[in-house]
């Protein structure tokens, strides 16, 4: 009878590396698909005006920052936050991303389909890590009760859970890394999305603990932080807004300026999703007070009205750019020391 040979790390053969994990890529782009449809219905409409590769690679990329965001917040599909646990809790979580991430772009399996997507649309793509990690980042500051100053924080804060996304967006549709300007834009249109929500969202965010919107802009108005949400303090929290849409527009107008470079199905789809989370940026400005009565929100037929009006936009293609001159880029905005 032989005996068994003892378990030593010259008898273990290295995994070899593979895009995905070794998952097939169809598998993938599906489960990708089912994702971005529950997750985001004005990403999902906007997604479809890609080209059949742009598309399916976007909906890779949106897997991953769902699946991240869902695994900071302990949530499910972006439903409401779970239990936040102890800070060593919330440290733990972002460390498993950053593990699962790094190991998915070795192109090693993670028994999570949306990080072999990112594996995946990574090797497509030449996504890099430091990109992956700059967005890492906004979970990051989530996770430690992050909350802004001043203008600038909320604008890095947004950088990291939006700019960067952007900029990891530009680069599936093709645009090159020495291509700093059009990648600076791509990080605008990011930026502006994010002030749209935090302007959208700021009863749900306070009620979850969180406030994004700058503690100087609160005090300036009269409002304390934790307490400005309050429905007696709602008037006094919509002469914000006027300062927020004007800080979106501003990056929106200098968004299409990057969006004129690109292809016409991928400057179709971005001008899209412009229109689109402009306008629930500027709805929340026209309700005034009553913004955060209900969820603002732009229903099918303003959709599609927004997606037509792109379609000539991106045709005519010659747009004005913002009112003030561009003297930003996108490396204004990283990194966060510690996060």
């Amino acid at each position: 009878m032989s005996k068994p040979r003892p378990l030593t790390t010259q008898n273990l053969r290295p995994t070899p590396a593979r895009a995905g994990g070794g998952r097939e890529r169809a598998t993938l782009v599906a489960r990708a698909l089912e994702s971005i449809e529950v997750g985001s219905h004005s990403f999902s409409a906007a997604s479809k005006l890609f080209d059949k590769t742009t598309r399916e690679r976007s909906w890779l990329l949106y897997a991953w920052c769902r699946r991240c965001d869902d695994i900071a917040d302990n949530q499910d599909k972006g439903g409401p936050l779970g239990d936040q646990g102890t800070p060593k809790d919330a440290e733990d979580r972002i460390q498993a991303i950053r593990v699962l991430t790094r190991r998915a772009l070795e192109g090693q399996p993670t028994a999570d389909f949306a990080f072999d997507a990112l594996g995946m649309v990574a090797s497509e793509c030449g996504l890099t890590y430091e990109m992956a990690n700059d967005v890492i980042g906004g979970f990051a500051m989530d996770a430690t009760g992050f909350a802004p100053k001043n203008e600038n924080d909320m604008l890095r804060y947004s950088y990291h859970v939006a700019g960067a996304v952007g900029i990891m967006m530009a680069k599936i549709m093709g645009v090159h890394e020495d291509d700093g300007e059009t990648l600076d834009r791509a990080n605008d249109l990011g930026l502006a999305f994010q002030i749209a929500n935090i302007s959208r969202d700021v009863v749900e965010d306070a009620a979850a603990g969180r406030v994004y919107i700058p503690a100087t802009w609160l005090e300036e108005a009269g409002l304390t932080p934790g307490e400005h949400a309050k429905e007696e303090n709602r008037f006094v929290l919509a002469s914000i807004m006027p300062r927020m849409i004007a800080l979106m527009q501003k990056h929106e107008d200098a968004a299409r300026l990057g969006a004129k470079r690109l292809p016409f199905r991928s400057r179709w789809a971005v001008l899209s999703a412009a229109n689109i989370y402009g306008a629930i940026g500027r709805k929340v400005l026209d309700r005034g007070q009553n913004a955060w009565n209900t969820r603002t929100r732009v229903n099918g037929l303003e959709k599609g009205w927004h997606v037509t009006t792109a379609f000539f936009q991106a045709l005519w293609n010659r747009p004005a750019g913002p009112q003030e001159p561009i003297i930003w880029s996108r490396h204004d905005f990283r990194p966060v020391a510690g996060w």
